[in-house]
């Protein structure tokens, strides 16, 4: 919205400053602080409302130490996450950018989703909330649309650097745009993969493989989100866990958003150059700080609680953040904390179900999943649980930063 005005003034009246909202960098920095200002100042309002509407968290009983003075703090927090996040968006980024666009209805969906599990959850008082089906049904048509849209849409190209090329002319060290559904494999050289590849390997012929590769890879969306919402909404256990691993995982993004959508760095650093995907540096700056003011009021002890309306939003987002930067299969690295918190509960609840068969009683790998809860459970504080959570996301994210040259 801004940028198009600004762009008006500088090109019609040259009125001095106007020119900077052609820079990337000072948009993603004015989203970032206007994002972590709307957080803070909507946050403490929204908390209000929350307590007067008597939106409170109902705690099931699970033996935790500190679980019963949680017992009616507000929830559905995400909200302030989504409002912090869209106002600056709808701001600072070119709207008619299709990433920007798919980002804005991936954070919607998924918000509705969110919220609708935990409106039946405190108004309807349905303490399983919305079923499970519709959930992943949910999860799924977000798949599908962001598949199909990245499927179809020709302004989601790539380039990629001409072999020999020698820092010349940044425009003629590419290839032409090319419609492309390679992804990035990390740690490997020449780390590209082609989704198209699969069909081959089954025996359909090169050519036909293009047109039918949607048959790979829109199955392949549909799991990486749902499995990162998912695992968003069960790391969401204790005071700051989810906001403070996904604001690491976001801001990571954001790094290679922003090496990918600029031609020069893709060209340092022999990328795969993204056109047009400098805007994702923007919304992923808004969305940090989004997660950073819901920090302010969601630390222990916690003054509201994000809900499904912003786990799900939260893990649905970093999930369309990484297709969208062909950096998916990062997802095992970049998100793993998420994977643990999932695994510990496919762990144990198959555990359980194969014990309990094999000799009639149901036997346990942890002291409770998700993992969080099994540290809580030997007695650990829940801020050194988060805290020490946070380091292994950093270190992870370090890692994930290192792919960039090493291969």
């Amino acid at each position: 919205m801004l940028y198009d005005i600004f762009e008006y003034l500088n090109q019609h009246f040259h009125i001095p400053g106007s020119g900077l909202y052609r820079y990337i960098t000072f948009r993603a920095l004015a989203a970032v602080f206007t994002s972590l200002f709307i957080s803070l100042i909507i946050g403490k309002r929204i908390i209000k409302i929350l307590r007067r509407k008597q939106l409170g968290e109902t705690v099931r009983e699970l033996g935790l130490t500190g679980q019963k003075e949680k017992e009616g703090t507000p929830t559905m927090g995400g909200v302030i996450i989504i409002l912090a996040t869209l106002i600056p968006v709808l701001l600072f980024c070119q709207l008619e950018n299709i990433y920007v666009i798919i980002l804005i209805v991936s954070t919607i969906w998924m918000g509705i989703i969110g919220f609708l599990d935990d409106f039946l959850k405190i108004h309807k008082k349905n303490k399983d909330g919305l079923n499970g089906k519709f959930k992943v049904l949910g999860q799924v048509g977000l798949g599908v649309f962001v598949g199909l849209v990245l499927y179809m849409n020709n302004d989601i190209v790539i380039k990629e650097k001409i072999e020999g090329s020698h820092h010349i002319e940044f425009a003629k060290d590419f290839y032409p745009s090319e419609k492309s559904f390679k992804t990035t494999i990390p740690f490997f050289k020449n780390n590209q993969f082609d989704y198209s590849k699969i069909l081959t390997w089954v025996g359909v012929e090169e050519g036909e493989a293009q047109n039918l590769v949607w048959i790979v890879f829109i199955p392949i969306v549909i799991i990486i989100i749902t499995a990162v919402s998912n695992g968003a909404n069960l790391t969401d256990g204790i005071d700051g866990l989810a906001a403070g691993s996904s604001t690491i995982i976001v801001a990571t993004l954001a790094l290679f958003a922003y090496v990918s959508g600029n031609i020069m760095m893709a060209d340092y650093l022999n990328l795969m150059y993204i056109p047009e995907s400098g805007e994702i540096v923007i919304f992923s700056a808004a969305f940090a700080g989004a997660l950073i003011g819901f920090l302010w009021y969601n630390t222990y002890p916690a003054q509201v609680f994000m809900g499904d309306t912003g786990s799900l939003t939260i893990g649905g987002i970093i999930a369309v953040l990484a297709i969208v930067l062909r950096k998916e299969l990062l997802i095992p690295v970049l998100c793993g904390i998420f994977l643990i918190e999932n695994l510990s509960v496919i762990m144990q609840v198959s555990y359980f179900k194969y014990t309990k068969k094999k000799y009639g009683e149901g036997r346990r790998i942890f002291l409770m999943s998700p993992l969080h809860h099994h540290f809580q459970k030997k007695g650990y504080h829940e801020s050194k649980i988060v805290t020490r959570f946070w380091i292994i996301g950093f270190m992870l994210a370090i890692v994930c930063i290192i792919t960039l040259k090493i291969r």
